[in-house]
């Protein structure tokens, strides 16, 4: 089975078939965020550390990083929020830009196997990322988009998948190290985009035989009660093979939904991760006192 091994200095985290769904923290990205892009490009990066720990703490396996700022150095500010989440957590992380010079710039700083993130199908794109992720033995994000945007049909985005494997493939990165992004549309204005990613996920699975993510807060773009959609959406994507995901694990819904798939799967041996989770301590304090009660009774 495939497994996707990415790691930070002292800890690795594992992406496969039959293993926990991983969970990748999404917050730390400045697209949207108006605050944070302020402080960044102020060189206060105190929110970046705050969100990283709050993430961690919250579940997240791994967390994604960005420091895309229209008019700023994205290299510089990527090298700078990257070492700085290392300073303060041991998850690995997913070095998110679309500069390649951004990119660089983070892995240089990166103490581990990073996940970049990302290569689309362009021809230029794959010939310019994919050296860079062969040289540094990283694993790379497979983004099913090409020149021509992003198809409607499912079959088209498969085989730009295929195209972007077959390509990594002739650079020397193992299918192991290839994660695809079967691209996720918001479902409010396409009504059959969890159907598209459902099927798409299987062939990938099945045909390609790579592991998958995806940006699933996208699906509920636009919807409220946006988390009780996407962590439905993320359930169902489980049940269909995906195996991690750029997620909010600070939003409970979509966590519980997660590890509610993963014990429905048989991904959660034991049901371990969910009892520990789900556990009501003051049941488990009782519990645990009467035991200790009933073997001071016994002794005497």
């Amino acid at each position: 089975m495939t497994e996707t091994v990415i790691s930070s200095a002292t800890k690795e985290v594992v992406i496969g078939f039959g293993r926990p769904f991983v969970m990748i923290g999404e917050r730390i990205n400045p697209t949207g965020r108006k605050l944070l892009t302020e402080e960044m490009k102020a060189g206060d990066f105190s929110r970046v550390e705050a969100d990283a720990l709050a993430q961690v703490a919250a579940g997240a396996h791994m967390l994604d990083v960005n420091a895309g700022i229209p008019l700023a150095d994205e290299p510089a500010l990527l090298a700078r929020a990257i070492k700085l989440v290392q300073s303060v957590t041991d998850v690995p992380l997913s070095i998110d830009s679309s500069i390649i010079e951004a990119l660089e710039a983070g892995i240089s700083v990166y103490d581990g196997k990073p996940l970049i993130n990302s290569v689309t199908g362009e021809d230029e794109v794959l010939e310019r990322v994919l050296p860079l992720v062969a040289r540094h033995g990283a694993a790379v994000v497979a983004i099913s988009n090409d020149e021509t945007g992003i198809s409607e049909d499912p079959d088209v985005r498969f085989e730009v998948a295929r195209k972007i494997v077959e390509r990594a493939a002739d650079h020397g990165i193992p299918r192991s190290d290839v994660v695809v992004d079967p691209l996720v549309m918001p479902i409010g204005a396409m009504g059959t985009a969890g159907q598209q990613v459902f099927r798409l996920v299987r062939r990938i699975r099945t045909e390609l035989g790579v592991n998958t993510t995806c940006g699933a807060s996208n699906v509920s773009f636009g919807l409220p009660n946006r988390h009780a959609i996407t962590g439905t959406f993320l359930a169902m994507a489980i049940g269909a093979g995906m195996t991690s995901a750029i997620m909010n694990p600070l939003h409970a819904e979509v966590k519980q939904a997660v590890m509610a798939a993963d014990v429905l799967a048989s991904h959660d041996k034991d049901c371990m991760a969910w009892i520990a989770e789900n556990r009501d301590p003051t049941a488990a304090g009782e519990g645990a006192a009467r035991r200790r009660g009933g073997r001071r009774r016994a002794a005497v």
